[in-house]
């Protein structure tokens, strides 16, 4: 068995308003909603600079709740970028919350953490220095020291 693709597939209480903050926060376009005569969105999909980003609203019928619903997320996105700190500033500016400014980290990284207003957590870094997994292992362990 060959895996072709990997989608990130959120669940919103409002599609509408969650596309409108991903267009602003990171710059996604609507590729197409699905929507019933009740105006639920049954399913949508963004387009993120070449990379798919599905979402649908809660389906509580079928157990399908989104982070709000359910009070908590055990999930990050990561948004792997050019700059960090100019996309989390836009995230913010766009209505998302701060919750880690970017800073330099021992794995090479510089990221920060927003949290979307749909309760979704998203991490946001670019590289600041290629590190082998031997070297981010060692930096690790010494972080225990």
């Amino acid at each position: 068995m060959a895996v072709h693709a990997l989608y990130a597939y959120l669940c919103v209480r409002d599609a509408r308003a969650a596309m409108d903050f991903y267009t602003r926060a990171f710059g996604a376009s609507e590729l197409f909603r699905l929507t019933e005569p009740d105006g639920r969105v049954g399913h949508a999909e963004m387009d993120l600079d070449g990379h798919t980003l599905m979402l649908s609203e809660e389906y509580p019928e079928m157990g399908v709740r989104s982070p709000q619903g359910l009070g908590a997320t055990p999930v990050t996105l990561h948004l792997h970028v050019d700059d960090a700190d100019a996309l989390v500033a836009r995230a913010v500016a766009a209505g998302g919350t701060l919750e880690r400014a970017p800073e330099d980290h021992f794995y090479g990284e510089r990221s920060g953490t927003v949290r979307d207003p749909f309760g979704h957590r998203w991490l946001i870094g670019h590289e600041i220095e290629k590190v082998s997994p031997q070297e981010m292992q060692r930096r690790y362990t010494a972080l225990f020291a």
